[in-house]
């Protein structure tokens, strides 16, 4: 199933992503956590993309894995760094042949090594590209809080506006701990006649030391209520896994409540995570 249909069905989705090894020897180890997640019945589950593609054939393998194996439906991602116009053919080929029909196309992170593949240089190009190249759904990224690298959030709009007119039917926002900062987002798009779908992406801070990690890596700001609670239990794991958990539950609710029927929860490979989370929604999903 194609996930632009997926998000109209009317109903409550909640999706899950893993993230492939760096190794080959420990894709089975993944492929183990994707059944554990199978088990909670998703609305689809996404596999990243290695830095500059560096994982592409593990992306590729547990991708399939995930439509064919676990029947669920799979959106591999495919991001427009490292990869030339040959391998993009090749990956999307093989996507087709194992009914793989749902791609999350990035820029992904530039490299400090230049002599990469330079034939996608935006998002846009290679969500045009991939249109072009067979009958898929394509997603493409948002953030809430604008992009790092974006001169303003006007600037940004315009570039999600681009992404539009090139064809992405979804848009997957980065991880937020500020509902009202999505709320004021979905406000801009309205307001700039952006009407593809968001799905909005929301991450289980199970860990104190994770906390700095993702405002380094996403400019993401993290509100004071969610600051107390990792000064309050971040020396206590098992206490802030929990508290993680019901915060992550809370955000979910109120975007239930207000009308968003989409969320994506970034896992971080964590079964027993997604399994907690799912648990406190268990009756609202129902």
């Amino acid at each position: 199933m194609k996930i632009k249909d997926i998000l109209q069905n009317g109903k409550l989705n909640l999706s899950l992503e893993v993230f492939p090894p760096k190794e080959w020897l420990k894709v089975d180890d993944t492929l183990r956590v994707v059944d554990q997640m199978a088990l909670l019945r998703p609305s689809f589950i996404s596999v990243t993309y290695g830095a500059a593609g560096g994982t592409k054939a593990y992306t590729k393998k547990i991708a399939e894995h995930i439509q064919n194996e676990s029947k669920i439906p799979a959106l591999a991602h495919l991001t427009c760094v490292g990869a030339s116009k040959e391998q993009a053919d090749e990956l999307l080929t093989a996507f087709r042949q194992s009914s793989v029909t749902n791609i999350l196309a990035l820029r992904g992170d530039i490299p400090s090594d230049s002599e990469y593949p330079k034939d996608f240089i935006h998002a846009s190009d290679l969500i045009r590209y991939i249109k072009d190249h067979g009958d898929f759904c394509v997603g493409g990224a948002c953030y809430p809080e604008g992009h790092p690298e974006a001169a303003s959030i006007d600037r940004d709009m315009d570039m999600l506006k681009i992404k539009e007119d090139s064809g992405v039917d979804f848009f997957t926002t980065q991880m937020f701990f500020d509902n009202n900062i999505f709320y004021c987002f979905l406000n801009k798009l309205y307001q700039k006649q952006i009407n593809t779908p968001v799905i909005a992406g929301v991450m289980p801070i199970t860990a104190a030391s994770q906390v700095k990690r993702v405002m380094k890596l996403s400019g993401t700001v993290v509100p004071p209520r969610f600051r107390a609670i990792v000064e309050k239990f971040g020396d206590n794991p098992a206490a802030m896994q929990q508290a993680g958990i019901v915060y992550a539950a809370e955000q979910i609710i109120d975007l239930y409540a207000n009308g968003v029927q989409n969320v994506h929860v970034y896992t971080m490979n964590k079964p027993q995570v997604a399994t907690a989370l799912k648990n406190n929604l268990q009756e609202i999903l129902k």
